[in-house]
Order: structure tokens, then sequence, then C-alpha cells
């Protein structure tokens, strides 16, 4: 079978490769057997003894006519099965051709943009020699392609960029190459690729010309080195800058205080107070000049440790106080009891911005009062901060603009108002830092509110406690007599406490009231007139349990009715209220009875002096550091250099005297605080001594000074300039413990 097929083959391919002589052999042939046939009837139709039956002849020759008929029909059809099978071939044939013809236009017009386009593109077989290269790598290396393929031929590189390798196995690197244009950057890709089937593969190089690009990554690569170095140096000057405008501060704010303390004229003592004033608002300006600088510097770090929310807002209100009573202006707070006692943030930095905020409302509030109110949150474990005022207000136009750098709600503001507009500033770059943000809503003439909205997550050590046991108000009646902020925030702890609360702004009406019912407590506050708050004292004896007058800080020591079973001190802490509501009145008392704490608790008894060195170069902070520590009641011994403390603090141990703290300025002449202290530590480790409190004293308020002192051994630091509290309260740690933490 297979033989005869490719009998069948042969014969074809003659046909079509030789169509003459098939047809003349097909010819021959037909001629031949027609010949032959008719001959042979001929001569036998003639012949004696053929017995030629005319019936069989007719007969016969019908049966061949037929047998030719049907050869002749079935070869019609297998002629027609042909030309359709032909036809088919040729409409197959066609669209075969129309493919090929559009399948070499795109092969030209992808080769016309293979070879056109930018990048270079250039095929080496596996050993290295050109295949193809296209226009843009034939212009780069100023050769023509003919003398291209079939070479080695490759860039110079200069200089070698990274590497790296898809996942696909495609290499991607840059190279900085040699060119007739000069220097080039290019980023290549690089792959193997097979281009016809049966063939090897080729590797494929494509690279684009990234020298702007480069140059430009590296021009702010050096850029962003050279802000870096500048900014550097703009913390390290003003580090300095703020190392030596803080020293004379220290002598100046100090010597005031103590000069505060000295028998003085009444003119002396105002004139004193003016320098330790001017002062206080020269270091203000100085701290917000230096945290803007961190801020801009990226250099603001945020602590993450548990503090008591309610402790953190009332020491605020009280710290603000006096400069509020000072104009007769209310400031109060409150806490939402539903906030948990402690939160993990940055205490420190909250404590800025609101006491930024409190302090611009006071300052901007000529009648009424401030109130820092706190509750909890839009979004969980976020906690809101509320600053209201009844101040000036602030106009809508400036509100866009009332958090940029330097920048006042107007000018006539800023003129009577003063200050450097960046308070605001820095309120916002701290909140923002915190993850929280803060906004304004004020009205001019009717005051602002400002919120800030922080996420502070409960802490673990205080969830589910509370600060204070909440008195059980519930079915008790109070009368408060009180107009103003403080009031209102007072009557809302009250209702949430149970109390049936009822509010009273005048005296008369107040008095009316007391005989309607049985009074578990009237609070009066004293701002409502001396004679007027003792008169309804008097007047609320037989019809309140409790009677409280609500004090200032400068109206506590005045004398008034012996009526009042007890007093809070404005502004009121929630837990001082709490408990004065929960204790058993005395009311047959001539005295009044003191506020009661919130947490009861010995006072240490005070101990004898200490023996300290202090380190310090210079001669007024020196002198200060003398009387300040000499008035607490220590001993003090002046060392102008480093080197001279180490030889003072090496005698009085070896003499068996040793010091029982060091305060050691950091910058000293010859040697300074930083190596002292890791002196002292060696020699404490040589001779296996206890180790001395070492304590810095610095006017450097950038962390990594801060690291410095801790790595060379120190126990901590005090900023410059001195505050006599904080310095008595560390050292009243340090007698008691003999650990500073500070």
């Amino acid at each position: 079978m297979g033989r005869t097929f490719r009998i069948k083959v042969r014969m074809r391919r003659f046909r079509r490769q030789h169509p003459r002589i098939a047809f003349a052999l097909r010819s021959f042939m037909i001629f031949t057997a027609t010949f032959g046939a008719a001959y042979g009837f001929v001569s036998g139709s003639r012949s004696e003894n053929s017995g030629y039956d005319p019936n069989a002849f007719a007969i016969g020759a019908s049966f061949l006519f037929a047998l030719a008929c049907l050869g002749l029909a079935t070869l019609s059809m297998r002629l027609r099965f042909v030309n359709k099978r032909l036809r088919t071939l040729a409409a197959h044939n066609e669209a075969l051709i129309d493919r090929n013809w559009e399948l070499k236009e795109a092969e030209e017009r992808a080769r016309s943009l293979f070879e056109q386009q930018g990048d270079l593109i250039v095929l080496r077989d596996t050993n290295g020699r050109i295949t193809f290269a296209n226009d843009a790598y034939c212009a780069l290396a100023g050769q023509a392609r003919s003398a291209l393929v079939g070479t080695r031929f490759d860039f110079d590189v200069l200089e070698q960029g990274d590497s790296a390798r898809e996942s696909n196995g495609t290499r991607i690197h840059d190279q900085r190459i040699a060119t007739k244009l000069g220097a080039r950057w290019i980023a290549w890709r690089e792959g193997y690729v097979r281009r016809d089937a049966g063939q090897p593969a080729e590797l494929q190089s494509v690279g684009r010309d990234v020298t702007d690009r480069t140059e430009s990554e590296r021009a702010l690569s050096e850029a962003r080195d050279q802000a870096d170095a500048a900014n550097r140096a703009k913390s390290r000057f003003l580090a300095m800058a703020s190392h030596e405008i803080r020293t004379p501060l220290n002598g100046i704010i100090g010597m005031g205080g103590l000069l505060l303390d000295t028998n003085l004229t009444p003119e002396q003592t105002t004139y004193a107070r003016a320098v330790k004033t001017s002062g206080e608002a020269l270091m203000a300006l100085i701290e917000e000049l230096l945290d803007y600088s961190k801020i801009e510097a990226g250099k603001l770090d945020l602590e993450q440790r548990p503090f008591a929310l309610s402790t953190l807002v009332e020491e605020i209100t009280e710290l603000l106080a006096p400069r509020a009573q000072a104009k007769d202006l209310e400031i109060a707070s409150y806490i939402d009891e539903r906030l948990p006692l402690e939160v993990v943030g940055d205490a420190a930095r909250l404590r800025q911005v609101l006491l930024n905020l409190a302090g611009n409302a006071i300052k901007f509030t000529a009648s009424g009062g401030v109130a820092l109110i706190v509750e909890p949150g839009i979004w969980p474990n976020e906690i809101s901060f509320l600053v209201r005022d009844t101040g000036i207000g602030i106009a809508p136009e400036a509100r866009s603009r009332i958090f940029q750098e330097f920048e006042q709600a107007d000018e006539r503001v800023a003129r009577t108002y003063g200050g450097t507009g960046l308070g605001l500033s820095i309120s916002e770059r701290i909140v923002k830092r915190m993850g929280g943000r803060i906004t304004l809503e004020s009205e001019p003439g009717n005051g602002s509110t400002f919120e800030v909205a922080v996420p502070l997550a409960p802490s673990q050590a205080g969830s589910g406690q509370t600060a204070f046991p909440s008195p059980d108000l519930a079915g008790k009646s109070i009368l408060l007599v009180a107009d103003g902020i403080e009031a209102s925030l007072i009557a809302r702890r009250l209702e949430r406490w149970g109390g049936q609360t009822c509010m009273a702004a005048d005296a008369p009406v107040a008095e009316a009231l007391l005989p309607e019912r049985s009074w578990h407590a009237v609070l009066i506050d004293r701002a409502i007139g001396p004679s007027v708050a003792d008169h309804l004292g008097e007047a609320a004896r037989t019809h309140a349990m409790q009677r409280l007058v609500l004090l200032t800080s400068g109206s506590r020591h005045e004398t008034f009715s012996s009526a009042f079973t007890g007093f809070l001190m404005k502004p009121l802490r929630a837990a001082s209220l709490a408990a004065r509501l929960s204790l058993t009145p005395e009311v047959a008392s001539p005295d009044l009875a003191p506020e009661p704490p919130a947490e009861s608790g010995a006072k240490a008894a005070p101990t004898k002096g200490l023996s300290i060195l202090v380190a310090e170069d210079n001669e007024i902070n020196a002198l200060l550091m003398r009387s300040l520590l000499t008035k607490l009641g220590h001993r003090v011994v002046i060392a102008i250099h480093g080197e001279a403390a180490l030889e003072s603090w090496l005698a009085a141990a070896t003499a068996g005297t040793p010091y029982d703290l060091v305060l050691m300025d950091i910058q000293m002449p010859q040697l300074d605080g930083i190596e002292t202290a890791k002196r002292i530590r060696a020699h404490e480790a040589a001779m296996g001594r206890q180790r001395t409190p070492i304590l810095a004293l610095t006017a450097n308020t950038l962390v990594e000074d801060r690291y410095a002192c801790f790595e060379a051994g120190m126990n901590g630091f005090l900023i410059k300039p001195l505050d006599r509290e904080k310095l008595d309260e560390a050292l009243a740690g340090l007698a008691t413990s003999r650990h500073l933490a500070v």
C-alpha cells in the first residue's frame, strides 16, 4: 500500500514537472488502444470463420456503450469532487496568501519599530557575536550594522551600577559606558530569546539611555545630603546658641528669684519681678524656636509611656490658674468618667500642646473664662481635648492661616497681644506626629473652641481602675450658687454622680430656694462677693448638711464665716469634690476644715543636707547653684572645670567622705562634663566603689545630648535655667532613696 502510494506520488510529481511529455504519453496510449480495438473488430468481422452475429454484436456494443457511459459518469462525478476540492484549496490558499502578506507587513512594521526606536537593542549568539543591532545601537556605537554583525563589539564600561535578576530570569543592571557622544548611563535588560524553532537561544540586550534621570537623582541625592548637613549644622548652631543664651538666662532668672526672697522695698520688688518675668518670657521664646527647629529637622521623637489622664489635665489648669485669676478669669477642667484612668502616649508633648492652647485662650480672653474638657473621641481609643474660651474669637478668613508659621489672626492682634505665631504651628505638627488632628471653631466676639483628637490606648496596668470612688448622690439635692464656666462643669459632674443639681447665679434667688427642700450640700462661690457669700452660708445652716465655699488661691487666707463646713480650691479637682461630698460634715466647727486630699499619704520627714560637688565654669551660675543649694540645706563644693571636679571627687573618695551627688555642667574648659563622668565611672569600677549619682547641668535639649549623658554613666539631667522646685524635688528624692531618676 505504501509502495503504491509512493509510485502515485512520483507519477504525479512527474506530470507536474513534465506536463508535455505526460500529455504525449497519454495521447499515444489512447490512440493505440483505440486503433487496436477498431482494427481487431474490423478484421474479426470480415473473417469467414468469425461467426459474426449482428444481434450479439448489437448487444455487446450496447453493453460496452453502457460501460463507457458508466465510466464517463463516474469520471464526471470524480471531476466535480476534484473541482470542489480545488476551489476549497484555492480559497484556503488565498487566505494563506493574505495571512502571509499580513504577517510580512507586521514583521516589517515590527522590524521598523524595532530598528528605529530610541532604546538600544542587540542580539548575540552563544559565542557573543552580534547577530542583530538596531539603528539606535549602531548610532551610539558609531558604526554601520554590517560592520557590527558577526563581531564581539561592546562598549567600554566606565562604572558598573547595581544589578538585579527578576523571577523570569531577566537581568537588570545599569552601566556608565563610553560612547562617541560621551559618557552615558544605560539601563540594560538582558534575557535569552529564541528567534527560530530548532535554533539555539540568543542573548537579547535592551538598553535605555537614563543619563538625565541618573544625573538628576545624583543631584537630588547631593542636594539632600547638603540639606541634611545644613540641618545638622543648624541644629548644632541652635543647640550652641541655646546653650549660650540659657547660661546667662539661668543667672538672670535664678538671681531674680533669690533677690525676691530678700527684704526689698515695693519698688525694688516690682523691678525684680519684671526682670524675672522678662527672663521667663525670653526662655519661652527660645523653647518655641528650639521646638520648631526640631520639627523642621524631623527630630521630634515621641515617647510611649503610661500616664494618668486626669492628673495631667488638672495640673495644667492649676498651673495656669494664677495667670487666669490675675485677669479675673475662670479656668476649669472636666474629664469624662468613661475614659480610662491611665493611657499610653507622650505626656510631655501633650502637655505642651494643651498648655499652648489654654495659655492662648487666657491671653485672648478679657472676661469669662477657659474650659478644658476631655471626652471620648469618635474613633476607638481616641480622646478629644476641647479648649473653649469666651475671648475675642477668630475671623473666618484667618482660620485657614492660623496654623501656619509666624502667622496670627491679624496685625492688630499681633500688636495688641504679641507673640511669635509659632505656638499653634508647633502644636499642629506635634498632634499630627501623634497621629491625631487639631480643629478650630470660632466666631468673632463669641470665643473659640480648639479640639485636639489623638489616639491614646488605655494602659494595661490601669485598666479597670478608677481615679477615686465616686460619691452616691442619687436622690440628693445640691444647690450650686455660682456663675460661669466652672459652675457649669461642676453641675455636669454632679449630675453624672446622680445628684439633683440646682444652679443659682444670684444670692437672693439662692436664699429663696433654701427653704424649699432639704439640701445635701450647698456650694457657694466666694466670687459672688465675700459678705454675700458669708451671709448665704449663715442662711444655709438649717437647710444643708454641708456648706462648702469655693475659693481661689488669693482668697484662701481671708477670714470668713464659720458657717461653712469646708472649702474647695478653684480650679476644682474632681477627686477633692468627691471626697468632700462623701465626708460626714462637722457642722459645729469654728475653724475652716482643710481641703481633703485625693490620696492619703504621709509626707517624708526632712532629711539632713547632702554633700554636693558642683562642676560649673560660669561664675554667676556657680554662685546661683551655691546659693540655691545652701538655702535648701545642702553642703556645696564648687569646681570651675572638669579636671578640678575629678580631683575633688578623688580626694573626697580617698578621705572616706565621698560626695552624695555630683552636679556636672556639660560644656567646660580643659575637661568637659561627659569625659569627667566617664573617668569617675572608670575609677569607681577600678576601686569597686559604690556609684556616685551624677546629674548633668545642661542647656542643650537635643536628644543626642541626653543620650551622651546616659552613655557617660550619668543618672539624669537638669535643663537650664534651673527651677528651684524641681531641683529641690530631685535632691529630696535622692536623699530618701539614694537613687536618682529625673
